[in-house]
């Protein structure tokens, strides 16, 4: 879009995102072309589970809410039962 000289406000209503984004990535395009607009993949640390401990998670997650205390109502959403 930036090569097609559409301004970061346009670019920001069409992507329905914040001016103030628009402009970062227009800065970005400007300065280091379009590869420093490519993702460099989830922010934040890395998870910090063992592999034990994501395999439990993993079969926790399974096994669902109502094996482990929640009563899950098709109308209200979770309930932590009893």
């Amino acid at each position: 879009m930036f090569e097609q000289k559409i301004k970061p406000l346009e670019v920001a209503q069409h992507l329905r995102v914040s001016r103030k984004l628009a402009c970062r990535w227009h800065q970005l395009w400007r300065d280091g072309g379009i590869g420093d607009l490519v993702s460099r993949g989830p922010g934040g640390s890395r998870c910090r589970l063992s592999p034990r401990c994501l395999e439990k998670l993993a079969a926790y997650l399974e096994e669902g809410p109502n094996a482990h205390g929640w009563d899950v109502g098709a109308d209200d959403g979770l309930a932590h039962g009893a």
